[in-house]
């Protein structure tokens, strides 16, 4: 379960789970941000390690002054420790793109896709689409945990047989 508590500039996520509560930060800001510089290269080299792709290049353009790019970072204990992007498609979806937790099971991912999810809303978004490897079985359970739903692939994945698209439909 989630629980938000909204200020002026930032989103505390509870979530809740059992008999764990981790509380997180979190706050719009850019890839460029010094602080989620070390998270996104992280997120490359463990790309690279994995699936021998680092991902950088599907995601090279970005504009800091269009509100339907977005893209939060999370923090636990002041601590950044995750974050996640949303890039325009066209006017009502968006693209999920560098999502990354810096630790396991506690909860981090899915408080980075519940921000992303909200934020969404907030910009006009009415469906997110994303792609992942195929080979990545976590991240694939992951969404469709969150209720993604795997959909035809698209864009520069369209004939790829090594990708791996999902779509949601938000609900404001």
């Amino acid at each position: 379960m989630f629980l938000f508590i909204f200020t002026y500039s930032e989103i505390t996520v509870k979530l809740i789970t059992g008999d764990m509560e981790n509380t997180f930060e979190t706050r719009l800001t850019s890839p460029s941000d010094k602080s989620v510089s070390p998270l996104i290269e992280a997120l490359s080299e463990n790309l690279k390690e994995r699936f021998n792709s680092d991902g950088k290049n599907s995601f090279q353009f970005w504009d800091e002054n269009d509100p339907k790019y977005i893209f939060v970072s999370l923090s636990h204990n002041n601590e950044c420790v995750g974050c996640g992007a949303i890039r325009p498609i066209n006017e009502i979806t968006g693209e999920v793109k560098r999502m990354y937790a810096k630790y396991r099971a506690m909860g981090i991912g899915s408080a980075v896709l519940a921000a992303l999810e909200h934020e969404a809303g907030k910009a006009g978004y009415k469906q997110l689409w994303l792609e992942t490897r195929d080979k990545n079985i976590e991240a694939c359970n992951f969404y469709q945990k969150h209720g993604y739903k795997r959909i035809k692939n698209y864009g520069n994945y369209a004939n790829r047989p090594e990708a791996a698209c999902f779509g949601k439909t938000l609900i404001n």
